[in-house]
């Protein structure tokens, strides 16, 4: 601190408090005599109209250190409660837009937490700090987009390299020191925090005057007197030095644990890491997460009440669908109540990431995603083509997500950083971004393990038309097979195979001689009963939509390509019949 500044006291921190109490109350009486500004709403009048100014500034800088780091995550959660009160609303023509009365007063009750400020020359841990960041963007993106400023005030000191001494700067003190902008035409309203920057953005009918973007300007911070670090011990704003982290704190938010996903967390997982579970039961993988030293948050009374609901669901049908998505949607809100701030990375379950997206809780925060599935918008076109080659399936349409959810898991698969997938189809798709891991065979030391060769067929799943049932109907036709199929849901009540004989999966296990465990499937994302067979040393025919790859004990077929499959068969199975004609492929 210069040698001709003053060391802050106590009572000069009581006579500010004192001194801003009476403008707060000068303001308030102003307003009540005069009217106070409206606080507008979120509208989509202006969604489409054209950009008329643009602001970017970043989220990071600064020296480093643990201190450094809260202070400036405890910044980026005010920023984050902040847009959402702003982003999307539209200003009518004429109307004064109030930066504290669009917000509201930043306190601990409404979630706001300590960040940086600058007060009196210092840069200080308050809580709210940081907004003046979101008033400086909207102050220059309105000068930009040649705006009436009917309020601004500047920072009472200039730190070299900053906004301030660009004079693009308005500080915001609630609640007398406000930034009150105004335009003769209607404008919309548009913030969000990326990982590493805050944008906003004006939108407006009128967009043919001078507009353009402002370039972000970056302050320095090493010129400016700072709190953290500082040797000024009397003061009363005094921020003991803090031990540097070398890595911020991440938050592995997840649901159903992927033996591939649970060897992800042990080896990338730090020491202040916290897990996020639905709940812990000892008997069952779902839960089988490995601990974390940092801690872990459970949502058990989501978990229960949503595995007594989807008992009681037949798995054929949209209802099941419809309850899993409206218990992602509580689960993701459970987590989010207990999230901390000082968390600025986090691990997403695919599941859970269009509810977290749509509550603003990735904003202003880097995050990888456990992919689970292919993307909504993905599954649901593999779905449709499906549907469209056999329209009288009573499944293959029977559920599609609200379009807002497939939008904001589109959205936010595109902000993330990473995206985990043992999924080979998925890791393809994504090549740029996916991380391929690689799948976990599952431990058959125990296991019995069946004869290689015979006539059976396994088909470790119910006659759906999405796990590749017709194409296996048709492609069986003729084959002299033993057809055994694991599960209980079918298309509908009518018999389905109809001429080919079929039994369900023996009560003890997998039959004692398989030739071949068969998968030909329109969508699969964990193809467990593949995985075992490879372990076990079975023969696996599959599509490539299970998500294998293609090598030693696997055979991958095109989807929906009944000659194909009956080839393949016909090779497991040793078997020189002729092959299935192609017109069997569609039959009746």
């Amino acid at each position: 601190m210069p040698a001709e500044q003053r060391v802050p006291s106590r009572w000069g921190a009581l006579a500010f408090t004192a001194k801003a109490s009476i403008l707060r109350a000068c303001r308030t009486l102003r307003e009540m005599r005069g009217g106070r500004p409206l606080r507008h709403s979120r509208a989509a009048a202006l969604r489409d109209a054209p950009v008329v100014a643009e602001s970017r500034s970043p989220l990071w800088g600064g020296p480093g250190g643990a201190q450094e780091t809260l202070l400036t995550a405890g910044k980026i959660q005010n920023l984050r409660l902040a847009v959402r009160a702003i982003d999307g609303i539209e200003v009518p023509a004429g109307t004064v837009f109030s930066f504290w009365r669009q917000i509201g007063r930043a306190s601990r009750r409404r979630g706001f937490v300590a960040g940086r400020e600058l007060r009196e020359g210092c840069l200080i841990a308050n809580t709210g700090g940081g907004l003046c960041q979101l008033s400086n963007a909207l102050y220059e993106a309105a000068l930009a987009a040649g705006f009436e400023i009917v309020e601004r005030h500047a920072h009472s000191r200039l730190i070299p390299g900053s906004r301030a001494a660009a004079g693009r700067d308005a500080t915001v003190f609630w609640n007398y020191v406000d930034l009150r902008i105004r335009s003769p035409q209607a404008f919309r309203v548009e913030a969000r925090l990326t990982a590493e920057a805050l944008e906003i953005r004006f939108r407006g009918a009128d967009g043919t005057a001078d507009r353009g973007v402002v370039v972000a300007f970056p302050g320095s911070r090493d010129k400016a007197h700072d709190c953290v670090g500082c040797a000024q011990e009397e003061c009363i704003r005094h921020l003991p030095a803090g031990e540097a982290r070398t890595k911020r704190p991440t938050a592995w938010l997840v649901d159903a644990c992927w033996p591939e996903f649970a060897a992800l967390l042990r080896e990338q997982a730090g020491p202040e890491d916290a897990l996020f579970l639905p709940m812990r039961w000892p008997s069952r993988a779902r839960y089988a997460w490995p601990a974390l030293a940092g801690g872990e948050t459970r949502a058990t009374l989501v978990a229960l009440s949503r595995a007594r609901a989807l008992r009681r669901l037949p798995a054929a049908g949209g209802a099941l669908p419809r309850a899993m998505l409206a218990y992602d949607q509580q689960l993701a809100a459970a987590y989010v109540r207990r999230l901390s701030y000082r968390h600025t990375h986090l691990v997403v379950s695919q599941s859970l990431l269009p509810h977290l997206w749509r509550d603003g809780c990735l904003q202003g925060r880097s995050f990888d995603v456990l992919m689970e599935r292919w993307p909504l918008a993905s599954l649901q076109a593999r779905l449709d083509r499906a549907l469209s080659r056999h329209p009288e399936s009573p499944t293959l349409g029977d559920f599609r997500a609200p379009a807002e959810i497939v939008t904001a898991e589109a959205e936010a698969l595109a902000a993330a950083a990473r995206l985990y997938t043992p999924h080979a189809g998925i890791a393809a798709r994504f090549a740029d971004r996916a991380v391929h891991l690689d799948w976990a065979l599952p431990d058959v030391s125990r296991a019995p393990r069946p004869a290689i060769g015979g006539r059976t067929i396994l088909f470790p799943a119910s006659a759906l038309g999405r796990k590749g049932a017709y194409a296996l109907r048709d492609a069986v036709a003729g084959l002299e097979v033993d057809l055994v199929v694991s599960g209980r849901a079918r298309e509908n009540n009518a018999p389905f195979w109809r001429s080919v004989a079929v039994r369900p999966m023996p009560a003890g296990g997998w039959p004692g001689r398989i030739a071949a465990v068969v998968l030909p499937a329109v969508v699969e994302h964990q193809p467990r009963a593949l995985l075992r067979a490879l372990a076990l040393g079975i023969p696996v025919i599959a599509t490539a939509a299970c998500g294998l790859d293609e090598g030693p004990g696997v055979t991958l077929v095109p989807e929906d390509d009944a000659a194909a499959l009956h080839e393949a068969l016909r090779r497991a199975l040793g078997d020189a019949a002729p092959l299935l004609q192609a017109s069997s492929r569609n039959s009746a």
